[in-house]
């Protein structure tokens, strides 16, 4: 992804973006992709989930995110669903070398915008961008999400579906619930009170239509990347 001149042809509605991976050398590399094949002028990145939710707490907030699904603080379709719940209608690319066809179509189906194997060519980079500013969800070629044997809707889609309706405090508490961890620990993980936490808990298995921890972590499970490759589908 080495540099080569901007495109007259580049899309022109992404000026910012930010990059989250904890890759440094594969970061410079989409970052210098971004600028001079894309054509967008500021990069932010950012190596973990929670540092990147709370930079994009604040303005100005970039014009699209690129996301790795496997980070140092999560790992899976969660992250995604965590991010798209954090920034509302800020488009969402995951840009992952875990380029499974069930994998691309259930991103798809979390919320992103598009999804482009690593390591991809500055043509291909360039080919999604112009796609998703004309209002398109891009895909890598030979992939087709309306093709029930790659993509069918599953139990799992029910589950992100549900985990999509966590805020992002919930979101956290819910990761840790999946650590192990009790009220207590996430408390003081979180610096809030107990209290806070347990009234987190009862609306997270509200949200989630379940009666326990256990079956909370059950649909936590669902959106890894475990439950996305142990579907036939």
């Amino acid at each position: 992804m080495s540099p080569d001149p901007i495109s007259p042809t580049a899309p022109s509605r992404f000026a910012s973006a930010m990059v989250i991976d904890d890759h440094p050398l594969f970061c410079d590399a989409l970052s210098m992709t971004l600028k001079s094949a894309v054509g967008i002028g500021k990069v932010e990145t950012s190596d973990h989930l929670e540092d990147a939710l709370s930079r994009l707490d604040r303005a100005p907030r970039p014009d699209i995110v690129l996301l790795d699904l496997n980070l140092p603080d999560v790992s899976g379709l969660d992250g995604l669903i965590r991010l798209k719940t954090a920034v509302g209608d800020i488009p969402v690319v995951v840009v992952s070398s875990m380029a499974d066809p069930r994998i691309i179509g259930s991103a798809i189906r979390a919320g992103a915008i598009g999804f482009v194997p690593k390591h991809s060519p500055r043509d291909v980079f360039r080919a999604a961008f112009a796609a998703i500013a004309e209002g398109a969800v891009y895909v890598p070629e030979g992939i087709e999400l309306g093709d029930p044997g790659q993509t069918a809707a599953t139990g799992r889609d029910d589950a992100i579906r549900r985990l999509a309706l966590l805020t992002p405090q919930q979101g956290r508490i819910l990761q840790a619930i999946c650590a192990g961890k009790l009220n207590k620990q996430i408390a003081f993980d979180l610096s809030i009170a107990e209290t806070t936490v347990k009234a987190h808990v009862t609306a997270i298995m509200r949200k989630l239509g379940v009666q326990s921890r256990t079956q909370a972590v059950l649909i936590a499970q669902e959106a890894s990347f475990s439950g996305v490759m142990s579907d036939p589908g």
